[in-house]
């Protein structure tokens, strides 16, 4: 049985634009070789941070929420600990509740896309 998960990971503010898709690219890839399936994503693009990280006081937010098994968990993770690229990631595990908010957030992300 699949679980519900959503991931937030940090880039490095040094980075293009280009380069955080491509990270972003490399996790969802990682994600889908797995055996997860990925249900949304969002990049927040550059944001201030709460305190300093590594000298640095903005990075570079993205979102990823998907279905997978337990164990892909421990190798997302591994994979951000090892790439340099990421200075913070929390992934956790989605309730039932949490993911019907999730699905109705969603749609109403689209709403207001559309209305725009």
């Amino acid at each position: 049985m699949l679980n519900h998960y959503e991931t937030v990971f940090i880039v490095t503010p040094v980075l293009s634009e280009a380069q955080v898709k491509e990270a972003a690219e490399k996790f969802k890839a990682l994600i889908i070789e797995n055996g997860g399936k990925m249900t949304n994503e969002e990049s927040w693009g550059l944001r201030k941070l709460a305190y300093p990280i590594q000298k640095k006081s903005t990075g570079f937010y993205h979102l990823l929420q998907f279905e997978a098994p337990g164990d892909t968990i421990e190798k997302l993770e591994l994979n951000y600990r090892r790439d340099e690229k990421i200075i913070r990631f929390l992934t956790f595990k989605l309730d039932k509740y949490a993911y019907e908010y999730s699905i109705k957030r969603k749609g109403n992300l689209k709403a207001s896309k559309e209305e725009k």
